[in-house]
Protein backbone atom coordinates (compact mmCIF):
# COMPACT_ATOMS: atom_id res chain seq x y z
CA UNK A 1 0.00 0.00 0.00
CA UNK A 2 0.90 3.39 -0.83
CA UNK A 3 0.76 6.20 1.14
CA UNK A 4 0.39 9.84 1.03
CA UNK A 5 -1.01 13.41 2.04
CA UNK A 6 -3.36 15.79 -0.23
CA UNK A 7 -4.56 18.81 1.68
CA UNK A 8 -3.40 17.50 5.12
CA UNK A 9 -5.10 14.81 5.56
CA UNK A 10 -3.62 11.37 4.62
CA UNK A 11 -4.73 8.79 1.86
CA UNK A 12 -3.71 5.17 0.62
CA UNK A 13 -3.87 3.68 -2.55
CA UNK A 14 -2.96 -0.06 -3.58
CA UNK A 15 -3.05 -2.06 -6.44
CA UNK A 16 -6.16 -3.79 -4.76
CA UNK A 17 -8.05 -1.10 -4.56
CA UNK A 18 -6.95 0.20 -8.21
CA UNK A 19 -8.21 -2.95 -10.02
CA UNK A 20 -10.76 -5.30 -7.00
CA UNK A 21 -13.80 -4.09 -8.78
CA UNK A 22 -12.82 -4.46 -12.68
CA UNK A 23 -11.35 -6.80 -13.82
CA UNK A 24 -7.91 -5.55 -15.76
CA UNK A 25 -8.29 -4.94 -19.19
CA UNK A 26 -5.47 -3.99 -22.07
CA UNK A 27 -5.02 -0.18 -21.89
CA UNK A 28 -4.49 0.80 -25.79
CA UNK A 29 -1.12 2.66 -26.74
CA UNK A 30 -0.98 6.78 -27.06
CA UNK A 31 -0.48 7.00 -30.89
CA UNK A 32 2.50 4.68 -31.63
CA UNK A 33 3.97 4.54 -28.68
CA UNK A 34 3.70 1.86 -25.96
CA UNK A 35 2.42 2.57 -22.53
CA UNK A 36 5.39 2.36 -20.06
CA UNK A 37 4.75 1.35 -16.20
CA UNK A 38 6.68 3.93 -13.95
CA UNK A 39 9.48 2.73 -12.20
CA UNK A 40 8.96 1.43 -8.58
CA UNK A 41 11.51 4.60 -7.35
CA UNK A 42 8.24 7.06 -8.35
CA UNK A 43 6.67 8.80 -5.38
CA UNK A 44 2.63 7.94 -5.26
CA UNK A 45 1.70 11.36 -6.34
CA UNK A 46 3.54 11.02 -9.48
CA UNK A 47 2.28 7.78 -10.19
CA UNK A 48 -1.63 9.06 -9.74
CA UNK A 49 -1.00 11.96 -12.13
CA UNK A 50 0.94 10.35 -14.34
CA UNK A 51 -2.26 7.55 -14.83
CA UNK A 52 -4.67 10.96 -14.77
CA UNK A 53 -2.35 12.45 -17.38
CA UNK A 54 -2.74 9.14 -19.97
CA UNK A 55 -6.54 9.43 -19.54
CA UNK A 56 -7.02 12.68 -19.93
CA UNK A 57 -4.70 13.23 -22.66
CA UNK A 58 -5.89 11.39 -25.66
CA UNK A 59 -9.01 13.61 -25.20
CA UNK A 60 -7.16 16.78 -25.27
CA UNK A 61 -5.96 15.56 -28.09
CA UNK A 62 -9.09 15.13 -29.88
CA UNK A 63 -10.38 18.56 -28.34
CA UNK A 64 -7.50 20.32 -29.64
CA UNK A 65 -8.21 19.66 -33.46
CA UNK A 66 -11.43 21.88 -32.76
CA UNK A 67 -11.17 25.49 -32.98
CA UNK A 68 -10.31 26.08 -29.73
CA UNK A 69 -7.70 27.93 -27.56
CA UNK A 70 -5.81 25.48 -25.29
CA UNK A 71 -6.85 27.87 -22.43
CA UNK A 72 -10.71 26.80 -23.13
CA UNK A 73 -9.49 23.27 -23.73
CA UNK A 74 -7.74 23.18 -20.06
CA UNK A 75 -10.83 24.91 -18.57
CA UNK A 76 -13.24 22.21 -20.00
CA UNK A 77 -11.26 19.61 -19.27
CA UNK A 78 -11.34 20.75 -15.42
CA UNK A 79 -14.97 20.70 -15.28
CA UNK A 80 -17.06 18.80 -12.46
CA UNK A 81 -19.21 17.14 -15.40
CA UNK A 82 -16.27 16.36 -17.73
CA UNK A 83 -16.40 12.50 -19.10
CA UNK A 84 -12.88 12.07 -17.85
CA UNK A 85 -14.27 12.02 -13.93
CA UNK A 86 -13.34 8.53 -12.57
CA UNK A 87 -16.17 6.37 -11.24
CA UNK A 88 -16.40 5.94 -7.88
CA UNK A 89 -15.74 1.75 -8.63
CA UNK A 90 -12.10 2.74 -9.88
CA UNK A 91 -10.38 4.38 -6.82
CA UNK A 92 -10.91 3.82 -2.82
CA UNK A 93 -9.78 6.24 -1.06
CA UNK A 94 -9.18 5.93 2.70
CA UNK A 95 -7.75 8.19 6.21
CA UNK A 96 -10.03 11.53 6.88
CA UNK A 97 -13.39 9.19 7.43
CA UNK A 98 -14.61 10.86 3.82
CA UNK A 99 -14.93 9.96 0.63
CA UNK A 100 -15.55 13.38 -0.31
CA UNK A 101 -12.55 15.13 0.55
CA UNK A 102 -11.23 12.26 -1.55
CA UNK A 103 -13.11 13.08 -4.35
CA UNK A 104 -11.60 16.43 -3.77
CA UNK A 105 -8.21 15.22 -4.03
CA UNK A 106 -9.14 13.80 -6.89
CA UNK A 107 -10.40 16.60 -8.84
CA UNK A 108 -7.39 18.66 -7.98
CA UNK A 109 -5.38 16.17 -9.50
CA UNK A 110 -7.48 15.79 -12.70
CA UNK A 111 -7.23 19.51 -12.92
CA UNK A 112 -3.22 18.43 -12.74
CA UNK A 113 -3.38 16.40 -15.19
CA UNK A 114 -5.37 18.21 -17.54
CA UNK A 115 -3.39 20.78 -17.08
CA UNK A 116 -0.15 18.81 -17.60
CA UNK A 117 -2.01 17.65 -20.78
CA UNK A 118 -2.83 21.15 -22.04
CA UNK A 119 0.96 22.36 -21.62
CA UNK A 120 2.31 19.76 -23.55
CA UNK A 121 -0.12 19.88 -26.56
CA UNK A 122 1.01 24.01 -26.11
CA UNK A 123 4.68 23.07 -26.07
CA UNK A 124 4.59 21.08 -29.04
CA UNK A 125 2.20 23.86 -31.13
CA UNK A 126 5.36 25.81 -30.29
CA UNK A 127 8.00 23.65 -31.48
CA UNK A 128 6.09 23.41 -34.61
CA UNK A 129 7.42 26.24 -37.86
CA UNK A 130 4.51 28.53 -38.23
CA UNK A 131 2.85 28.25 -41.51
CA UNK A 132 3.53 31.30 -43.68
CA UNK A 133 1.14 32.99 -45.91
CA UNK A 134 1.28 35.47 -48.12
CA UNK A 135 -0.50 39.23 -48.08
CA UNK A 136 -2.41 37.92 -51.39
CA UNK A 137 -3.68 35.04 -49.29
CA UNK A 138 -5.38 36.97 -46.16
CA UNK A 139 -6.52 39.97 -48.60
CA UNK A 140 -8.45 36.83 -49.94
CA UNK A 141 -10.13 36.32 -46.91
CA UNK A 142 -12.06 39.75 -46.26
CA UNK A 143 -15.86 38.34 -45.65
CA UNK A 144 -17.69 35.81 -44.22
CA UNK A 145 -18.00 33.89 -46.67
CA UNK A 146 -14.30 33.41 -47.28
CA UNK A 147 -13.45 34.02 -43.66
CA UNK A 148 -12.22 37.03 -42.28
CA UNK A 149 -8.29 36.79 -41.65
CA UNK A 150 -6.34 40.28 -40.93
CA UNK A 151 -2.66 40.73 -39.55
CA UNK A 152 -0.75 42.41 -36.97
CA UNK A 153 2.72 42.49 -37.43
CA UNK A 154 3.93 39.64 -39.51
CA UNK A 155 1.24 37.61 -37.71
CA UNK A 156 -2.00 36.23 -39.61
CA UNK A 157 -5.24 35.96 -37.32
CA UNK A 158 -8.40 33.95 -38.20
CA UNK A 159 -11.13 36.29 -36.69
CA UNK A 160 -14.03 34.98 -38.47
CA UNK A 161 -15.77 33.79 -35.01
CA UNK A 162 -14.95 37.07 -32.83
CA UNK A 163 -16.49 39.45 -35.65
CA UNK A 164 -19.78 39.31 -34.69
CA UNK A 165 -19.15 39.66 -31.03
CA UNK A 166 -16.47 42.29 -31.31
CA UNK A 167 -17.48 45.21 -29.02
CA UNK A 168 -17.27 47.67 -31.48
CA UNK A 169 -19.55 46.28 -33.82
CA UNK A 170 -18.76 44.09 -36.88
CA UNK A 171 -18.80 46.88 -39.69
CA UNK A 172 -15.98 48.77 -37.58
CA UNK A 173 -13.71 45.15 -37.51
CA UNK A 174 -14.94 44.41 -41.25
CA UNK A 175 -12.74 47.55 -42.54
CA UNK A 176 -9.66 45.62 -41.20
CA UNK A 177 -10.54 42.22 -42.94
CA UNK A 178 -7.94 41.15 -45.22
CA UNK A 179 -5.09 43.64 -44.47
CA UNK A 180 -3.38 45.16 -41.66
CA UNK A 181 -5.02 46.14 -38.07
CA UNK A 182 -2.14 48.44 -36.64
CA UNK A 183 -4.01 51.85 -39.11
CA UNK A 184 -7.18 51.03 -36.76
CA UNK A 185 -5.35 50.45 -33.56
CA UNK A 186 -3.39 53.82 -34.17
CA UNK A 187 -7.16 55.74 -34.59
CA UNK A 188 -8.33 53.37 -31.24
CA UNK A 189 -5.45 53.35 -28.77
CA UNK A 190 -7.70 51.61 -26.73
CA UNK A 191 -6.80 48.33 -28.21
CA UNK A 192 -3.24 48.38 -27.37
CA UNK A 193 -3.63 46.76 -24.67
CA UNK A 194 -2.25 43.13 -22.93
CA UNK A 195 -5.87 41.62 -22.85
CA UNK A 196 -6.60 42.68 -25.99
CA UNK A 197 -3.84 41.06 -27.41
CA UNK A 198 -3.72 37.95 -25.54
CA UNK A 199 -7.54 37.90 -27.52
CA UNK A 200 -6.31 38.29 -30.59
CA UNK A 201 -3.62 35.43 -29.80
CA UNK A 202 -6.41 32.83 -29.18
CA UNK A 203 -7.09 33.24 -33.28
CA UNK A 204 -3.63 33.22 -34.84
CA UNK A 205 -3.20 30.87 -37.42
CA UNK A 206 0.39 31.72 -38.94
CA UNK A 207 2.75 34.31 -40.26
CA UNK A 208 3.44 36.32 -43.34
CA UNK A 209 6.04 34.91 -45.07
CA UNK A 210 9.11 36.79 -44.95
CA UNK A 211 10.28 36.51 -48.63
CA UNK A 212 6.71 38.35 -49.15
CA UNK A 213 7.46 41.68 -49.38
CA UNK A 214 4.49 44.51 -50.56
CA UNK A 215 5.39 45.01 -53.99
CA UNK A 216 5.72 48.62 -54.84
CA UNK A 217 2.27 49.48 -57.34
CA UNK A 218 3.99 52.88 -58.53
CA UNK A 219 7.04 53.30 -61.15
CA UNK A 220 9.92 55.87 -59.98
CA UNK A 221 9.09 57.59 -63.11
CA UNK A 222 5.34 58.10 -62.17
CA UNK A 223 4.34 61.78 -60.99
CA UNK A 224 2.19 59.71 -57.86
CA UNK A 225 5.21 57.70 -56.70
CA UNK A 226 6.19 60.16 -54.29
CA UNK A 227 2.74 60.48 -52.94
CA UNK A 228 2.31 59.51 -49.20
CA UNK A 229 0.86 56.64 -47.31
CA UNK A 230 -2.63 56.65 -46.51
CA UNK A 231 -5.44 54.75 -44.19
CA UNK A 232 -6.70 51.66 -45.23
CA UNK A 233 -10.09 52.38 -43.95
CA UNK A 234 -10.54 55.20 -46.45
CA UNK A 235 -12.98 54.59 -49.16
CA UNK A 236 -10.59 55.15 -52.30
CA UNK A 237 -12.56 56.96 -55.72
CA UNK A 238 -8.95 57.34 -57.07
CA UNK A 239 -6.27 56.53 -56.61
CA UNK A 240 -4.06 58.63 -58.84
CA UNK A 241 -4.89 61.49 -57.79
CA UNK A 242 -5.82 60.22 -54.65
CA UNK A 243 -9.26 61.14 -53.23
CA UNK A 244 -10.65 59.29 -50.58
CA UNK A 245 -13.48 59.42 -47.77
CA UNK A 246 -14.18 57.68 -44.54
CA UNK A 247 -16.95 55.40 -44.20
CA UNK A 248 -19.58 56.47 -42.52
CA UNK A 249 -19.73 54.55 -39.43
CA UNK A 250 -16.26 55.97 -38.67
CA UNK A 251 -17.02 59.71 -39.50
CA UNK A 252 -19.49 60.32 -36.84
CA UNK A 253 -17.44 58.68 -34.14
CA UNK A 254 -16.11 61.84 -33.12
CA UNK A 255 -16.68 65.67 -32.89
CA UNK A 256 -13.19 66.06 -34.51
CA UNK A 257 -12.00 63.98 -37.46
CA UNK A 258 -8.52 62.36 -36.66
CA UNK A 259 -6.00 63.42 -39.64
CA UNK A 260 -5.81 60.29 -41.08
CA UNK A 261 -9.69 59.63 -41.86
CA UNK A 262 -10.14 62.98 -42.57
CA UNK A 263 -11.52 63.21 -46.07
CA UNK A 264 -9.06 63.70 -49.16
CA UNK A 265 -9.82 65.88 -52.40
CA UNK A 266 -6.38 65.86 -54.25
CA UNK A 267 -6.35 67.11 -58.13
CA UNK A 268 -2.76 66.82 -58.77
CA UNK A 269 0.29 64.85 -57.45
CA UNK A 270 1.11 65.52 -53.83
CA UNK A 271 4.07 67.80 -53.68
CA UNK A 272 7.28 66.59 -51.21
CA UNK A 273 8.24 70.36 -49.31
CA UNK A 274 11.30 71.46 -47.89
CA UNK A 275 10.00 72.96 -44.54
CA UNK A 276 13.41 74.68 -44.08
CA UNK A 277 13.08 76.08 -47.64
CA UNK A 278 9.70 76.67 -48.08
CA UNK A 279 8.69 79.92 -48.95
CA UNK A 280 5.04 81.97 -49.79
CA UNK A 281 5.34 84.52 -51.58
CA UNK A 282 2.65 87.49 -50.86
CA UNK A 283 2.32 90.21 -53.70
CA UNK A 284 2.22 93.61 -52.32
CA UNK A 285 -0.41 96.24 -53.61
CA UNK A 286 0.95 99.20 -55.63
CA UNK A 287 3.49 100.91 -53.29
CA UNK A 288 2.97 98.23 -50.47
CA UNK A 289 5.49 95.23 -49.83
CA UNK A 290 5.80 92.14 -51.44
CA UNK A 291 6.27 89.72 -48.63
CA UNK A 292 8.59 86.26 -48.48
CA UNK A 293 7.42 84.57 -45.60
CA UNK A 294 9.01 81.09 -44.46
CA UNK A 295 7.53 78.93 -41.87
CA UNK A 296 9.36 80.83 -39.28
CA UNK A 297 8.05 83.69 -40.22
CA UNK A 298 4.64 82.79 -40.26
CA UNK A 299 5.08 81.78 -36.31
CA UNK A 300 5.59 85.30 -35.78
CA UNK A 301 2.55 86.51 -36.74
CA UNK A 302 -0.18 86.28 -33.99
CA UNK A 303 -1.42 82.21 -33.86
CA UNK A 304 -5.11 81.76 -34.07
CA UNK A 305 -7.38 78.65 -33.67
CA UNK A 306 -10.79 77.91 -35.15
CA UNK A 307 -12.96 74.57 -35.39
CA UNK A 308 -13.61 74.13 -39.13
CA UNK A 309 -15.81 72.05 -41.41
CA UNK A 310 -14.67 71.23 -45.05
CA UNK A 311 -16.79 69.42 -47.53
CA UNK A 312 -16.40 68.67 -51.29
CA UNK A 313 -18.60 70.48 -53.56
CA UNK A 314 -19.50 66.94 -54.71
CA UNK A 315 -20.11 65.26 -51.30
CA UNK A 316 -23.12 63.35 -52.17
CA UNK A 317 -22.55 63.05 -55.98
CA UNK A 318 -23.43 59.32 -55.65
CA UNK A 319 -27.33 59.85 -55.55
CA UNK A 320 -27.51 62.77 -57.58
CA UNK A 321 -25.77 60.14 -60.30
CA UNK A 322 -28.28 57.33 -59.54
CA UNK A 323 -31.27 60.03 -60.95
CA UNK A 324 -29.16 61.17 -64.22
CA UNK A 325 -25.70 60.42 -65.05
CA UNK A 326 -22.95 63.18 -63.97
CA UNK A 327 -19.31 64.22 -64.74
CA UNK A 328 -17.43 63.74 -61.37
CA UNK A 329 -15.83 61.90 -58.76
CA UNK A 330 -18.83 59.59 -56.90
CA UNK A 331 -18.18 60.81 -53.80
CA UNK A 332 -21.16 58.81 -50.92
CA UNK A 333 -21.73 61.18 -48.27
CA UNK A 334 -17.97 61.34 -46.66
CA UNK A 335 -16.67 64.42 -48.87
CA UNK A 336 -16.82 66.19 -45.30
CA UNK A 337 -14.62 66.09 -42.50
CA UNK A 338 -14.27 68.68 -38.87
CA UNK A 339 -10.32 69.39 -38.25
CA UNK A 340 -9.15 71.88 -35.29
CA UNK A 341 -7.42 74.33 -37.26
CA UNK A 342 -4.14 76.34 -36.46
CA UNK A 343 -1.98 78.81 -37.95
CA UNK A 344 -2.01 83.22 -38.81
CA UNK A 345 -4.90 85.11 -40.05
CA UNK A 346 -4.58 86.05 -43.54
CA UNK A 347 -6.06 89.41 -42.79
CA UNK A 348 -3.23 89.86 -40.93
CA UNK A 349 -0.29 88.65 -43.27
CA UNK A 350 -2.39 91.12 -46.18
CA UNK A 351 -1.81 93.99 -43.84
CA UNK A 352 1.41 93.65 -43.26
CA UNK A 353 1.85 93.59 -47.14
CA UNK A 354 -0.21 96.63 -47.24
CA UNK A 355 -3.49 95.70 -48.52
CA UNK A 356 -6.70 97.14 -47.14
CA UNK A 357 -10.19 96.94 -48.50
CA UNK A 358 -11.08 98.76 -51.29
CA UNK A 359 -14.42 100.28 -52.81
CA UNK A 360 -14.04 98.19 -56.03
CA UNK A 361 -14.22 94.32 -56.22
CA UNK A 362 -11.44 92.58 -55.72
CA UNK A 363 -10.49 88.66 -54.84
CA UNK A 364 -7.40 86.88 -52.92
CA UNK A 365 -5.78 84.51 -55.85
CA UNK A 366 -3.93 81.44 -54.09
CA UNK A 367 -1.11 79.41 -55.63
CA UNK A 368 -0.33 75.77 -54.37
CA UNK A 369 2.85 74.22 -55.06
CA UNK A 370 1.42 70.95 -57.00
CA UNK A 371 1.41 71.33 -60.30
CA UNK A 372 0.19 69.41 -63.67
CA UNK A 373 2.52 68.24 -66.85
CA UNK A 374 2.40 71.50 -68.25
CA UNK A 375 3.50 73.27 -64.45
CA UNK A 376 0.21 75.26 -64.14
CA UNK A 377 -0.54 74.94 -60.48
CA UNK A 378 -4.31 74.42 -58.80
CA UNK A 379 -5.84 77.65 -58.17
CA UNK A 380 -8.89 79.47 -56.75
CA UNK A 381 -9.78 82.72 -54.76
CA UNK A 382 -12.20 84.47 -52.61
CA UNK A 383 -13.91 87.66 -52.52
CA UNK A 384 -11.48 90.48 -50.55
CA UNK A 385 -14.19 91.80 -48.46
CA UNK A 386 -13.89 87.66 -46.98
CA UNK A 387 -10.36 87.81 -46.68
CA UNK A 388 -9.62 91.24 -44.92
CA UNK A 389 -12.28 90.35 -42.32
CA UNK A 390 -11.12 89.28 -38.83
CA UNK A 391 -14.44 87.90 -38.08
CA UNK A 392 -14.18 85.52 -41.07
CA UNK A 393 -11.57 83.63 -39.57
CA UNK A 394 -9.92 83.02 -42.65
CA UNK A 395 -6.44 81.08 -42.12
CA UNK A 396 -3.15 80.35 -43.50
CA UNK A 397 -2.89 77.52 -41.20
CA UNK A 398 0.34 75.31 -40.67
CA UNK A 399 -1.42 72.70 -38.22
CA UNK A 400 -4.48 70.11 -38.34
CA UNK A 401 -5.33 69.32 -34.95
CA UNK A 402 -2.52 70.18 -32.90
CA UNK A 403 -0.12 68.43 -35.08
CA UNK A 404 1.82 69.91 -38.33
CA UNK A 405 -0.56 69.59 -41.85
CA UNK A 406 -0.37 66.01 -42.98
CA UNK A 407 1.43 66.27 -46.61
CA UNK A 408 -2.26 64.82 -47.72
CA UNK A 409 -3.72 68.18 -46.02
CA UNK A 410 -1.34 70.70 -47.22
CA UNK A 411 1.79 70.59 -45.66
CA UNK A 412 3.38 72.90 -45.07
CA UNK A 413 0.55 75.98 -44.99
CA UNK A 414 -2.80 76.06 -46.57
CA UNK A 415 -5.76 78.10 -46.82
CA UNK A 416 -8.60 77.44 -44.66
CA UNK A 417 -11.72 79.44 -45.73
CA UNK A 418 -14.39 78.54 -43.42
CA UNK A 419 -18.39 78.17 -44.13
CA UNK A 420 -16.98 78.49 -48.06
CA UNK A 421 -16.59 75.50 -50.31
CA UNK A 422 -13.45 72.91 -49.72
CA UNK A 423 -12.60 73.81 -53.60
CA UNK A 424 -10.92 77.18 -51.74
CA UNK A 425 -8.99 76.10 -48.99
CA UNK A 426 -5.76 75.88 -51.15
CA UNK A 427 -3.12 73.17 -50.06
CA UNK A 428 0.31 73.58 -50.12
CA UNK A 429 0.14 77.05 -50.53
CA UNK A 430 3.08 78.80 -52.56
CA UNK A 431 1.54 81.93 -53.64
CA UNK A 432 -1.50 85.16 -52.51
CA UNK A 433 -2.47 88.29 -54.53
CA UNK A 434 -4.88 90.65 -54.65
CA UNK A 435 -6.41 90.76 -58.52
CA UNK A 436 -9.44 92.71 -59.45
CA UNK A 437 -11.04 89.30 -61.17
CA UNK A 438 -11.30 86.30 -59.52
CA UNK A 439 -8.51 83.59 -60.22
CA UNK A 440 -8.39 82.79 -63.73
CA UNK A 441 -7.61 78.73 -62.96
CA UNK A 442 -9.73 75.99 -64.32
CA UNK A 443 -11.15 75.14 -60.90
CA UNK A 444 -12.11 78.42 -60.56
CA UNK A 445 -13.90 79.26 -63.91
CA UNK A 446 -14.47 75.75 -65.42
CA UNK A 447 -15.40 73.47 -62.72
CA UNK A 448 -17.51 73.86 -59.10
CA UNK A 449 -20.25 75.78 -60.67
CA UNK A 450 -24.12 74.88 -60.70
CA UNK A 451 -26.50 74.99 -62.97
CA UNK A 452 -30.13 74.23 -64.06
CA UNK A 453 -31.19 71.05 -64.59
CA UNK A 454 -31.77 71.23 -68.27
CA UNK A 455 -28.46 72.46 -69.38
CA UNK A 456 -25.96 69.92 -70.63
CA UNK A 457 -22.59 69.94 -71.90
CA UNK A 458 -23.75 70.34 -75.40
CA UNK A 459 -25.30 73.89 -73.97
CA UNK A 460 -23.28 74.81 -70.70
CA UNK A 461 -21.78 77.92 -70.63
CA UNK A 462 -19.10 78.42 -67.56
CA UNK A 463 -18.78 82.11 -67.89
CA UNK A 464 -22.95 82.79 -67.31
CA UNK A 465 -22.69 80.98 -63.74
CA UNK A 466 -20.86 82.01 -60.17
CA UNK A 467 -18.04 80.27 -58.60
CA UNK A 468 -19.68 78.20 -55.78
CA UNK A 469 -18.23 80.10 -52.52
CA UNK A 470 -21.23 79.50 -49.60
CA UNK A 471 -22.47 75.70 -49.46
CA UNK A 472 -26.23 74.95 -48.92
CA UNK A 473 -27.63 73.72 -45.28
CA UNK A 474 -26.43 69.67 -45.43
CA UNK A 475 -27.07 66.50 -43.13
CA UNK A 476 -26.83 62.88 -43.51
CA UNK A 477 -27.12 59.74 -42.00
CA UNK A 478 -24.22 58.00 -40.71
CA UNK A 479 -25.86 54.96 -38.70
CA UNK A 480 -27.65 52.46 -39.59
CA UNK A 481 -26.46 52.05 -43.07
CA UNK A 482 -28.57 51.42 -46.32
CA UNK A 483 -29.38 47.63 -46.52
CA UNK A 484 -28.49 46.88 -42.41
CA UNK A 485 -30.64 45.00 -40.40
CA UNK A 486 -31.76 46.07 -37.54
CA UNK A 487 -33.52 44.62 -34.35
CA UNK A 488 -36.67 45.26 -33.57
CA UNK A 489 -37.57 47.27 -30.60
CA UNK A 490 -35.94 50.23 -30.86
CA UNK A 491 -33.48 52.41 -33.68
CA UNK A 492 -30.85 54.38 -32.59
CA UNK A 493 -30.31 57.14 -35.40
CA UNK A 494 -26.75 59.11 -36.15
CA UNK A 495 -25.47 61.53 -38.53
CA UNK A 496 -24.23 65.07 -39.45
CA UNK A 497 -25.61 68.92 -40.24
CA UNK A 498 -23.95 71.63 -41.62
CA UNK A 499 -24.27 74.77 -43.37
CA UNK A 500 -22.24 77.04 -45.15
CA UNK A 501 -21.63 81.01 -44.34
CA UNK A 502 -21.40 80.24 -40.47
CA UNK A 503 -25.18 79.75 -40.55
CA UNK A 504 -26.28 77.43 -37.37
CA UNK A 505 -28.11 74.21 -37.71
CA UNK A 506 -31.01 74.87 -35.48
CA UNK A 507 -32.36 71.63 -36.23
CA UNK A 508 -32.42 68.40 -37.54
CA UNK A 509 -35.30 66.08 -38.35
CA UNK A 510 -35.97 62.39 -38.60
CA UNK A 511 -38.73 60.28 -39.97
CA UNK A 512 -39.14 56.66 -40.03
CA UNK A 513 -41.47 56.35 -42.49
CA UNK A 514 -40.34 57.94 -45.75
CA UNK A 515 -40.90 61.37 -44.82
CA UNK A 516 -44.84 61.29 -43.49
CA UNK A 517 -44.08 61.97 -39.76
CA UNK A 518 -41.08 63.69 -38.22
CA UNK A 519 -39.23 63.46 -35.21
CA UNK A 520 -36.52 66.57 -33.86
CA UNK A 521 -33.07 64.38 -33.37
CA UNK A 522 -30.67 65.76 -30.41
CA UNK A 523 -28.00 67.91 -31.21
CA UNK A 524 -24.54 67.02 -30.02
CA UNK A 525 -21.24 68.71 -30.38
CA UNK A 526 -19.62 72.59 -29.59
CA UNK A 527 -22.11 75.02 -29.65
CA UNK A 528 -22.48 77.31 -32.59
CA UNK A 529 -21.68 81.28 -32.60
CA UNK A 530 -24.00 83.17 -34.37
CA UNK A 531 -22.73 83.68 -38.48
CA UNK A 532 -19.91 82.23 -36.83
CA UNK A 533 -20.74 78.50 -36.89
CA UNK A 534 -18.13 77.21 -38.53
CA UNK A 535 -18.25 73.45 -37.89
CA UNK A 536 -21.18 71.01 -38.12
CA UNK A 537 -23.28 69.72 -35.62
CA UNK A 538 -23.04 65.91 -34.65
CA UNK A 539 -27.29 64.72 -33.76
CA UNK A 540 -28.94 61.26 -32.71
CA UNK A 541 -32.37 60.05 -32.52
CA UNK A 542 -33.36 57.08 -30.47
CA UNK A 543 -36.65 55.99 -31.11
CA UNK A 544 -39.18 53.05 -30.64
CA UNK A 545 -39.91 51.29 -34.34
CA UNK A 546 -43.80 50.89 -35.20
CA UNK A 547 -45.27 47.66 -34.51
CA UNK A 548 -44.83 44.82 -37.04
CA UNK A 549 -42.69 46.61 -39.73
CA UNK A 550 -40.45 44.87 -41.43
CA UNK A 551 -38.69 47.84 -42.85
CA UNK A 552 -38.14 51.51 -42.73
CA UNK A 553 -37.32 54.49 -44.71
CA UNK A 554 -35.04 56.34 -42.90
CA UNK A 555 -34.62 60.00 -43.72
CA UNK A 556 -32.98 63.21 -42.37
CA UNK A 557 -33.00 66.93 -43.11
CA UNK A 558 -31.63 70.17 -41.69
CA UNK A 559 -32.43 73.34 -40.91
CA UNK A 560 -30.24 76.42 -40.26
CA UNK A 561 -30.65 79.90 -38.64
CA UNK A 562 -31.79 81.17 -41.47
CA UNK A 563 -34.39 78.67 -41.96
CA UNK A 564 -33.10 77.29 -45.05
CA UNK A 565 -34.13 73.60 -44.92
CA UNK A 566 -32.74 70.63 -47.56
CA UNK A 567 -34.77 69.58 -50.54
CA UNK A 568 -36.92 66.43 -50.53
CA UNK A 569 -35.47 65.41 -54.09
CA UNK A 570 -32.57 65.00 -56.01
CA UNK A 571 -34.42 66.11 -59.30
CA UNK A 572 -34.75 70.08 -58.76
CA UNK A 573 -31.46 70.46 -57.79
CA UNK A 574 -29.46 67.89 -60.32
CA UNK A 575 -26.98 69.06 -62.60
CA UNK A 576 -24.53 68.48 -65.00
CA UNK A 577 -21.36 68.14 -62.42
CA UNK A 578 -22.89 66.70 -59.79
CA UNK A 579 -22.45 69.24 -57.42
CA UNK A 580 -24.33 70.78 -54.48
CA UNK A 581 -26.53 67.92 -53.70
CA UNK A 582 -28.38 68.38 -50.36
CA UNK A 583 -31.39 66.51 -51.00
CA UNK A 584 -33.20 64.43 -47.87
CA UNK A 585 -30.86 61.77 -46.88
CA UNK A 586 -32.48 58.49 -47.16
CA UNK A 587 -31.53 55.10 -45.79
CA UNK A 588 -33.55 51.87 -46.17
CA UNK A 589 -33.12 49.00 -43.39
CA UNK A 590 -34.58 45.86 -42.54
CA UNK A 591 -36.06 44.74 -39.58
CA UNK A 592 -36.02 41.31 -37.70
CA UNK A 593 -39.08 40.05 -36.53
Amino acid sequence: MARGRAGGREWSCTPHDVTAQTPPRRREPLGTEKVKQPPAHVEPVSTMLLLLRRAVAPGLRQACRLKSTPARLCIRACCTNDPFRPQRSSFAFSGGGSSTRGWKVMGTLLGLGAALACHDQQCRASQEPPRRYTREEVKAHSSPETGVWVTLGCEVFDITEFVDIHPGGASKLMLAAGGPLEPFWALYAVHNQPHVREMLAEYKIGELSPDDKAPSILKTSDPYADDPTRHSALKVNTQRPFNAEPPPELLTESYITPNPIFFTRNHLPVPNVDPDTYRLNVAGPPGGQALCLSLDDLYQFPRHEVTVTLQCAGNRRSEMSQFKEVRGLEWSLGAISTARWAGARLCDVLAQAGHQLCETEAHVCFEGLDSDPTGTPYGASIPLARAMDPEAEVLLAYEMNGQPLPRDHGFPVRVVVPGVVGARHVKWLGKVSVEPEESFSHWQRRDYKGFCPSVDWDTVDFDSAPSIQELPVQSAITQPKEGETIEAGEVTVRGYAWSGGGRAVVRVDVSLDGGLTWQVAELEGEEQRARKAWAWRLWHLQAPLPAGKKELNIVCKAVDDSYNVQPDTVAPIWNLRGVLNNAWHRVHVHVTP
